[in-house]
């Protein structure tokens, strides 16, 4: 089992009733959507008038942990309702904390959008849903989510990822691993700076999986001015097809990873941060009661404007003809 425990940050009441008060501002104005985009265009100058006291607290990662945990938001349980059975059907529910998120993640940069997931919202749902059950996506519950960098196919993935809790009556955790917490030897980190296998879209990107370009092989770790960076997804990466010297070095950085892994069980009103540059994440198997308690967390992705994180090449990648789509472009 992963160990340790992830560094907290906390908001003090004033700072929390604050961000709430700014979100439910905006929601009143458009007639509680938070996915209005009158709503939307708004968020920016409500995010630059927040006190220093939370741009103090969304500063960026400043750790070889690459994550930290902003505590102190209120959550009702009974006034968020029941958890949804599925993204699709999640509508405005909790919709002052999908606004929270936006202006967070605006502080920290600017929220990124898919069209091919959860319909191009901002902030997606991530619930249990029947079916799912045993797929490597944020839909499932009963099998192990393998860490992973999040999106790690894509090119315009996000250099934050932001999680926010609304109800977690079950602890789950949800798993990290910084990649500057590993110890590997000169060798390995050689082998797998070299782009030798693809990353392939994962099952929350059907379209993508459909796409006919010849996939692109990609390193996965990159020493950058900042330091050592990854992109990994081992459940969407062909190891098969790697040399053997390469496979070897990839199980040494899965075990490292585990090692080095800890466990982040979230409760309502945390929000974790994760530097999607160092840290994989994953989430631990639960059972899931389909009965409006289940788990419920809101994630939304954030690009930092100007960072220099990422091999120059990835700029050539298609993308698999996803686009990723900036909030305020």
């Amino acid at each position: 089992m992963p160990t340790g425990t992830a560094p907290v940050r906390l908001l003090d009441p004033d700072s929390a009733a604050e961000l709430i008060s700014a979100a439910r501002t905006l929601l009143t104005e458009y007639d509680g959507s938070a996915t209005h985009p009158g709503l939307l265009a708004e968020v920016p100058s409500a995010a630059a008038s927040l006190s220093e006291g939370i741009r103090h607290a969304c500063r960026p990662v400043d750790t070889a942990d690459g994550l930290f945990v902003l505590r102190g938001l209120p959550v009702d349980d009974t006034e968020i309702g029941p958890t949804p059975g599925h993204w699709s059907t999640a509508g405005d529910a909790g919709a002052v904390y999908d606004v929270v998120l936006l202006l967070l993640s605006t502080v920290m940069g600017t929220p990124l959008a898919w069209e091919g997931q959860q319909e191009g919202r901002f902030v997606h749902n991530i619930v249990p849903s029947p079916g799912h059950e045993e797929e490597q996506t944020g839909a499932s519950s009963s099998v192990l989510l393998s860490p992973h960098t999040e999106d790690a196919f894509h090119p315009g993935r996000a250099h934050l990822l932001v999680l926010g809790c609304l109800r977690n009556h079950d602890s789950v955790a949800t798993t990290a691993a910084s990649i500057r917490q590993v110890e590997l030897d000169a060798g390995e980190v050689e082998l797998l700076s070299r782009p030798i296998l693809p990353i392939l879209p994962d099952d929350a990107y059907e379209k993508a999986q459909g796409y006919t370009g010849a996939p692109p092989a990609v390193p996965t770790l990159w020493q950058s001015e900042e330091g050592l960076t990854l992109r990994f997804d081992p459940a969407y990466t062909p190891l098969d097809q790697a040399p053997e010297e390469h496979r070897a070095a990839y199980a040494r950085l899965e075990d490292e990873l585990a090692r080095v892994s800890v466990a982040v069980s979230l409760n309502p009103g945390e929000v974790l941060v994760v530097d999607n540059d160092l840290v994989v994440h994953g989430r631990v198997p639960f059972k899931a009661r389909y009965d409006g308690t289940d788990r419920w967390l809101k994630r939304s992705s954030v690009r930092v404007e100007g960072r220099r994180t990422r091999p120059p090449a990835e700029e050539a990648e298609h993308g698999y003809g996803q686009a990723a789509v900036e909030a305020y472009a």
